[in-house]
């Protein structure tokens, strides 16, 4: 079997370093760049099943790096590695395109365990539990969505949406006024092996809201159900 080709963004040579090792002992193939420039490189040159990107790297940093990945390519999973707590660092890589973040420092499972998690979700290719393809485009609030395109367009306007933005808006619109628990939406477009929180959730919805309402502060598509979840309003 082929081993599964990692790349690894990280200017710090200790934590490279035990990324690479750790890796490599579990049986990955791992590439290593010490910058941005690096790493850009690299993945003009090689086709990787994931990318390990530090947000914080000289000569191009992995928020650069994710938003030029996403602009080609929306499968190949990534993972960013961030220093900072601050919640807008972790927002703003999940608004890049982002598919999960770990903080440092973090343990050796942890990271594992996301990359196992990251990994198998990317395998799927099966759209919502339904089992049946999104439509290239459908109507939510008062835009359409392109699932083909990644697109949300609300008049004249065009607004570039994630993967994740996509599946989770497919989510609300198939089935409209029904409350969806946070567990019940991170299992149907993260996948059942998500390893983290529903903060995740939570923060792809307050960011799909800068782009579905008018005042995202008193949302009128996507409402807030507390305690639960979430419920899409259609409003004719």
């Amino acid at each position: 079997m082929t081993p599964v080709h990692i790349l690894v963004a990280e200017d710090d040579n200790h934590i490279r370093q035990g990324l690479v090792d750790t890796l490599e002992s579990e049986g990955y193939r791992v590439t290593a760049a010490a910058d941005g420039r690096m790493a850009a490189d690299l993945l003009q040159k090689t086709r990787f099943a994931l990318v390990l990107l530090d947000i914080m790297m000289p000569e191009k940093s992995g928020y650069d790096l994710c938003r030029d990945i996403r602009s080609k390519d929306m499968e190949t999973p990534i993972i960013m590695l961030t220093a900072k707590g601050e919640e807008i660092d972790k927002v703003l890589g999940l608004e890049l395109g982002a598919d999960d973040y770990i903080t440092k420092p973090f343990g050796v499972h942890e990271l594992l365990a996301r990359i196992s998690a990251v990994l198998r979700r990317s395998k799927r290719t099966a759209a919502p539990e339904t089992g049946q393809a999104m439509p290239p485009e459908f109507p939510f609030g008062n835009a359409i969505v392109n699932t083909r395109q990644f697109r949300l367009i609300k008049g004249e306007q065009g607004l570039d949406l994630s993967e994740r933005e996509v599946k989770l808006l497919y989510a609300f619109f198939s089935r409209p006024d029904e409350v969806l628990s946070r567990d019940s939406l991170l299992n149907e477009v993260w996948g059942i092996d998500y390893y983290g929180t529903t903060r995740t959730l939570d923060q792809h919805i307050a960011q799909l809201r800068k782009k579905i309402e008018t005042d995202p502060a008193n949302p009128v598509f996507i409402h807030t159900v507390h305690g639960v979840g979430y419920r899409y309003t259609v409003r004719l």
